[in-house]
């Protein structure tokens, strides 16, 4: 049965009344209270009670409490235990959710309901429909300028263990032969003792933990024999085929090693570290986790956020800058990928920017000419770098046709042809010939004339190359700079960095709703700054107003007392004070 609350129905009584004017202010300056105005009711309950049956079955928990809490969860950096608690006993956690009953069907669930929903909703993926309801909802609350927007990636870890070439070995070896003692009793027993002691006995196993470096080579390449003849023991049994831990033994006998055929038949051979793959497994516990040669083993995010181009201090209190695109890729993956899903998934939401900041990896050719069909203007270095002695293809001066007006040294071409996307400018033989910077030059001698030949591509990257050494785009540039800080925020107030969590979806679930959190602080601290702008004067500076209006009027009634008895002043006479 689905239990739904209708939290846009006024109460006839106020249930909150009980709380004394100052608590209850607190509570409404909160994020706390702007979860409860302008966040419930915009949750998905609709997907969720989808799956549910209308009248069958017993009561679920309501539904916006449900999601409130899985979202609370991941803004705070709760566990299970935690989370619980939180929602047993905390006060801002039962305003935000508007839990006005005492119950323990309204303000307890325990952990299996809490674990089953959270499941529940990361296969429904009802998270990347809460962000986007209310990323919007900020949007129009708050009147976000989408125009301006920067983005960049944070690297992440899940909750598993690093391990090093030998353990990765050992440990898958491990994993299967538990499974298939708990699975296939009568498999397992057929395996020769002495091979299994050595990865199942917990003290057995500590060695591989131990190994001195001098027999590295000599432990992983036993390790690695193993592993081959596990794979090839079982490699007809249908029943063990099917097994992940299996599967994972393969993958890693492909991504480490080399079969090679010799007189004694298949002998397997490590690859040295240089041939593995970034995209190779790195733990067991974690399949879908990759390797990063900047960054380590994990995941990595994409997030991109409005910004506003202003320096000052009050305007920067007023504005909300609103993290509208998150994802979650795998940390072998390249920041050049992101930018066209990034582009994307803003215009679904209606929040696609007009200028768009981001650093050189972002800033290839094909995504800048992606982003300018989608009306965006990238703004981005280009990679690589050129040589400050030699004359490059932006020194040159273009025409809005492509071809060249003239060179470095103001020599206009004699011939311009193109074909196709390849430019040709033939410059006079005689006067590049005596030209004294012609051994720097890319203008290099053919049959009839000098010649710089170029495509389109080329100019392109040469325009950008000559823009980025203007102020002005030095001057937009700077902005980009701001979405460090965000990652910061995003770390330390969320922990999205280290997650107690496994797996891709589950990794995709947290980064998405701590995203959501994020925002929630940062509306939360723009709403108090509009009430500090906008409210009435601090009570100490009223008071000291008050007081001296009131001992200024006292003292023009005493002097004119004094005046009016000593020089019997008329009491209709009045005397003007300045």
């Amino acid at each position: 049965m689905i239990k739904i609350k209708n939290h846009k129905q006024m109460e006839f009584f106020d249930p909150w009344d009980f709380l004394s004017p100052k608590r209850r202010q607190l509570l409404d300056n909160s994020w706390a209270g702007l979860f409860q105005k302008e966040i419930l009711c915009e949750l998905p309950v609709s997907k969720l009670a989808s799956i549910f049956h209308e009248t069958f079955g017993r009561p679920t928990k309501e539904l916006h409490t449900v999601l409130g809490v899985l979202i609370l969860q991941q803004t705070h950096d709760l566990t299970d235990e935690e989370t619980v608690n939180q929602l047993a006993f905390n006060i801002q956690w039962h305003y935000a959710l508007n839990i006005t009953e005492e119950s323990d069907s309204a303000k307890y669930m325990c952990p299996k309901t809490l674990w089953s929903m959270r499941n529940t909703v990361i296969e429904g993926e009802l998270y990347d429909i809460s962000f986007e309801a209310i990323t919007e909802k900020l949007s129009r609350v708050f009147n976000v300028d989408t125009d301006k927007q920067r983005i960049d990636s944070v690297h992440i870890k899940s909750n598993m263990k690093r391990l090093g070439r030998i353990n990765i070995f050992a440990t898958t070896i491990r994993k299967f032969l538990t499974n298939l003692k708990r699975n296939y009793k009568d498999l397992y027993d057929n395996i020769d003792e002495e091979l299994t002691s050595k990865y199942i006995s917990d003290k057995a196993f500590q060695c591989f933990s131990m190994v001195k470096p001098s027999e590295s080579t000599k432990t992983l390449n036993s390790v690695s024999a193993d592993l081959f003849d596990f794979c090839e023991m079982f490699k007809t049994s249908p029943q063990v085929k099917q097994m992940t831990s299996f599967k994972l033994m393969k993958r890693v006998l492909n991504e480490q090693c080399n079969i090679v055929e010799s007189e004694k038949g298949k002998e397997v051979e490590v690859k040295k570290p240089k041939e593995i793959l970034s995209s190779s497994l790195q733990n067991p516990s974690d399949p879908d986790a990759t390797f990063s040669g900047h960054k380590g083993q994990g995941y990595q995010v994409q997030v991109m956020e409005t910004y506003t181009d202003t320096e000052d201090k009050d305007e920067k209190k007023k504005t909300l800058n609103l993290i509208t695109h998150v994802e979650v890729e795998k940390a072998c993956q390249s920041d050049a990928h992101a930018l066209k899903p990034a582009v994307t998934s803003a215009q679904k939401k209606g929040l696609c920017p007009k200028e768009l900041l981001a650093d050189s990896l972002y800033g290839g050719d094909d995504n800048v000419l992606y982003a300018k069909s989608k009306g965006v203007e990238l703004i981005s270095p280009t990679m690589g770098s050129i040589k400050s002695e030699e004359i490059n293809l932006g020194d040159f001066e273009f025409s809005s046709s492509g071809h060249v007006n003239m060179c470095p040294q103001q020599i206009k071409p004699l011939v311009n042809t193109k074909k196709k996307t390849r430019y040709s400018q033939g410059f006079s033989p005689e006067v590049c010939s005596q030209c004294p910077a012609v051994a720097n030059c890319p203008v290099k001698p053919g049959k009839k004339y000098f010649y710089l030949r170029y495509t389109e591509k080329e100019m392109r990257i040469a325009k950008r190359r000559a823009e980025e050494k203007t102020p002005e785009f030095k001057d937009r540039y700077r902005w980009r700079s701001g979405v460090e800080a965000t990652m910061s925020e995003y770390s330390t107030r969320t922990g999205v960095k280290k997650l107690r969590v496994r797996g891709f979806k589950m990794v995709r679930f947290c980064a998405i709703l701590k995203a959501i959190g994020v925002n929630i602080y940062r509306a939360t601290a723009v709403r108090k700054a509009e009430s500090r702008l906008n409210g009435p004067p601090g009570s100490l500076i009223f008071l000291i107003l008050y007081l001296v209006l009131i001992f200024k009027e006292q003292i023009k009634n005493k002097y004119k007392a004094i005046l009016q008895k000593c020089y019997q002043i008329p009491i209709n006479y009045k005397i003007v004070y300045s």
